[in-house]
C-alpha cells in the first residue's frame, strides 16, 4: 500500500521523540546559584560536616534553599547570586584549608530526571562569563631535558661497563655522538648502549679517519615525549582546575604546543590565575629511624629531621633532600615482577647521581616522597586584600629501599591499583615537566553572556517564525507539516547536545540559526516535487510517493556534500569553529530525519490508505 508506513515503524518514531523530549526538557529548568563544598585528599563530607555548615548559615542568617550530597561534594543551593558569595565566605572560614570551598550552578532538574542521565547543555564563556586562558607549552626544554638525563645516563652506563671513549658531545638535531678509543671499546659500548636505550637509533660514522657511534632519539621517542608533556601539563592543569570547584570547566589540548583553559562563571581572574599558576614540586626524603617518634611528637625534636603525618601516624623525616620532583620527566602506573601495583620512574632533570649514592648506601631503610603544594590565601592586611602563598607538604608514599636506584625506577608497595594510579598523576603534577607561559587571556562578564543567550534565542526565534509563516502560507498545509518538522529538529538538537554532554557556545547558537534555515530546504525539493506530478496529472497519492522518492537522492547529495565541509571544519579548526561544525553536523543529521522520515510520516497518517481528489500544497 503506498503512503503507508507499518505499526513497528510508527511506534519507533513515536518513541525516539519521546526520548528527545525526555533529554531537551532540562534545558528548560534553569540553574540555581550554588555553593559546592568538595573534601580534600586528607578528609571527607560526613554527616557532621553538612550539621556544621547548616548550623554556621543559621548562625550568619543566611537562607538557602536545598542541601544536596553528591558523592564526595556536599551541593548547597541559594535564591540569589548576592547569598551565594556571602555563604562560600562563611563557609570557607569556617571549615578552613581542609575542604575546598567554591561557586558553582546547579540545575533545577527534576530528580527523575537526573536518573535518566538527562541533563542541560553546557554552556560556554560566551554565554555564561568567565576567563579564558590559553598556555603556550615549551616543548623544546622537554625534549632538552630528556636529552640531558639520557646523556647523563650513558656516560655513568659507559662507566659501570668499563667502557673507554675519548668524548662525548651532543648533535643537532636530538643525538650524542660518541668517540671510542678503539674498535672493541666501541663493540662493547654498542652493545651496552643498545641493551639499555631502546628509545635511540644507533648508527656508526666514520670522521677523519675515526669511527664514531652516533645514537638519535628516535621520531617516535620524540613525539612520545611531545605527547606526554602536552598530556602532563593538561592533567596538571585539570587538576588545579578542579580546586576552583568551576562548574563545566573545560581544559584541552589546542594545537601543537598549547593547553586552553575555560572557566565559565569565573570572573576573578587573579584567584584563577593564582591556583592554576601555582607552583608544587616533591621531595624524597629518607626516614628517621635513629629517633623516637614519641620524644619528638613530646617536643624533644632532634636535630635535622622534621615531624610529619602518614595515614594517620606521625613519622620522623631527615631533613636532606636527595631528589627534587623537578628531575622526574616521566612516571606511569605499572606493575612489579610479583604482580602487585607500582609507579614507574623515569629520571632526567638532574640529581640523579646523588640519588644513586644515596639510595646505594641506605639499602633495607625507608624513604618517603613528600608533595609540596604552594596553597594561596586571602588576608585582610591594614584594611587591603593580601594574597599570602605558604607552602603545604604531605607525605604521599613511604617504601623501602631494595637497591640503589638510578635514572629508572619502581616504586612498589603500593595497596591497590588505584593508589599507584594516583601516585603516578601524584609525580607527574608535582611539577610541570615542561615550562607554561600564558600566551592569551580573555575575560567576559556574565552580563555579556546574558545578551549572547538573549541575542542566539531570539536570532532562532524569529529565524523560526519568518520560515514558518512563508512554509504556510506557500505550501498550506504541507507548509505546516514542514513547520512541525522544524520544532522536530530543534528538539532533537537540544536533545542530542544535552546527551553527548557537548558545550554549546554562540558559534554553536549560529549553527542553530543556519540549520533553521537549511531544514526546510528538503521540504521545498520535496513538495516541489510533488506539485510537478500533480500537474503532469498523475493522482494525489501517486504524487507524494514519487515526491519522497526522487527527492531522496537530491537531498542526499546536498546534505553529503554541506556533511563534508563541517567535517573539515571540526578537523581543522579550533575552538568557536569546532563548535559551529558540531552544531551544524548534528542539525544536518536531524533535519534529514525530521524533513524526510517524521513529515512523511505524517502526511502518511492524514492522506494516506484512502482516496483523496486534492492536496492541500499551495499553488
Amino acid at each position: 500500500m503506498q503512503n503507508h508506513y507499518p505499526l513497528w515503524k510508527n511506534l519507533l518514531l513515536i518513541g525516539l521523540l519521546v526520548v528527545a523530549v525526555i533529554y531537551a526538557v532540562p534545558n528548560l529548568f534553569g540553574v540555581d546559584p550554588a555553593v559546592q563544598i568538595s573534601a580534600s585528599s586528607t578528609s571527607i563530607i560526613t554527616g557532621d560536616i553538612l550539621d556544621q555548615t547548616k548550623k554556621t548559615l543559621a548562625h550568619n542568617q543566611i537562607k538557602y534553599l536545598e542541601f544536596e550530597k553528591q558523592n564526595d561534594n556536599l551541593l548547597i543551593r541559594f535564591a540569589d547570586a548576592d547569598t551565594q558569595i556571602k555563604a562560600r565566605d562563611v563557609i570557607k572560614a569556617n571549615l578552613g584549608d581542609d575542604y575546598v570551598v567554591a561557586l558553582n550552578l546547579a540545575s533545577r532538574t527534576p530528580r527523575w530526571l537526573q536518573v535518566l542521565g538527562a541533563n542541560p547543555m553546557k554552556l560556554g564563556l560566551d554565554l555564561r562569563g568567565g576567563v579564558h586562558f590559553l598556555y603556550a607549552v615549551d616543548l623544546n626544554d622537554m625534549i632538552k631535558k630528556r636529552e640531558d638525563g639520557d646523556l647523563r645516563s650513558i656516560i655513568n652506563d659507559l662507566r659501570e661497563a668499563g667502557v673507554r671513549y675519548l668524548s662525548i658531545e651532543r648533535i643537532h638535531p636530538h643525538g650524542i655522538s660518541i668517540t671510542f678509543r678503539d674498535a672493541d671499546n666501541l663493540e662493547k659500548g654498542q652493545a651496552e648502549l643498545n641493551r639499555r636505550l631502546k628509545d635511540y637509533l644507533f648508527t656508526r660514522v666514520t670522521s677523519n679517519g675515526v669511527e664514531k657511534l652516533q645514537v638519535i632519539m628516535s621520531e617516535s621517542t620524540i613525539l612520545k615525549t611531545v605527547d606526554y608533556a602536552i598530556d602532563q601539563t593538561v592533567n596538571i592543569l585539570r587538576n588545579r582546575v578542579n580546586e576552583l570547584g568551576v562548574s563545566e570547566a573545560i581544559v584541552q589540548r589546542q594545537g601543537t604546543d598549547h593547553v586552553s583553559v575555560d572557566l565559565p562563571g569565573i570572573q576573578d581572574t587573579v584567584r584563577a590565575k593564582e591556583i592554576i599558576g601555582k607552583t608544587a614540586t616533591l621531595k624524597f626524603q629518607m626516614v628517621d629511624a635513629e629517633h623516637d617518634v614519641e620524644a619528638a611528637v613530646s617536643g624533644d625534636m632532634p636535630l635535622g629531621s622534621r615531624l610529619y603525618e602518614y595515614e594517620g601516624h606521625k613519622i620522623l623525616l631527615k631533613d636532606q633532600i636527595i631528589l627534587q620532583g623537578s628531575s622526574i620527566t616521566y612516571s606511569a602506573a605499572s606493575f612489579s615482577q610479583d604482580g602487585r601495583p607500582a609507579v614507574s620512574v623515569h629520571l632526567g632533570g638532574g640529581g640523579e647521581s646523588t640519588f644513586n649514592r644515596v639510595t646505594s648506601e641506605n639499602i633495607g631503610k625507608a624513604m618517603a616522597v613528600v608533595y609540596v603544594e604552594t596553597k594561596s590565601e586571602q588576608q585582610i592586611i591594614n584594611g587591603k586584600a593580601t594574597t599570602i602563598n605558604r607552602p603545604v607538604e604531605r607525605i604521599i608514599s613511604v617504601a623501602t629501599i631494595q637497591s640503589a636506584l638510578g635514572n629508572n625506577f619502581e616504586i612498589t608497595g603500593l595497596r591497590s591499583e588505584k593508589y599507584a594510579q594516583d601516585l603516578s598523576l601524584l609525580l607527574r603534577s608535582g611539577a610541570l615537566t615542561a615550562p607554561v607561559s600564558m600566551a592569551q587571556e580573555i575575560t567576559m562578564g556574565p552580563s555579556m553572556g546574558k545578551a549572547n543567550i538573549y541575542k542566539g534565542v531570539i536570532s532562532i526565534l524569529v529565524g523560526y517564525v519568518f520560515v514558518m509563516f512563508f512554509m504556510a502560507f506557500y505550501y498550506r498545509f504541507f507548509g505546516l507539516i514542514a513547520d512541525t518538522a522544524l520544532l522536530l529538529n530543534l528538539i532533537f538538537m537540544v536533545a542530542i547536545l544535552s546527551i553527548l554532554g557537548a558545550v554549546l557556545t554562540l558559534p554553536g547558537m549560529a549553527g542553530m540559526v543556519l540549520t533553521v534555515g537549511m531544514a526546510v530546504d528538503s521540504n521545498v525539493l520535496i513538495y516541489e516535487r510533488i506539485r510537478e506530478e500533480l500537474r503532469n496529472g498523475i493522482s494525489p497519492q501517486a504524487s507524494i510517493y514519487a515526491g519522497y522518492k526522487r527527492a531522496f537522492a537530491t537531498i542526499v547529495d546536498a546534505n553529503v556534500a554541506t556533511l563534508i565541509v563541517a567535517m573539515v571544519l571540526f578537523a581543522l579548526g579550533t575552538g568557536a569553529v569546532k563548535g559551529f561544525a558540531v552544531v551544524l553536523t548534528i542539525g544536518l543529521l536531524t533535519s534529514m530525519l525530521t524533513s524526510i522520515v517524521y513529515t512523511r510520516a505524517i502526511v502518511n497518517w492524514v492522506y494516506g490508505g484512502r482516496s483523496i481528489k486534492k492536496l492541500s500544497i499551495g499553488i
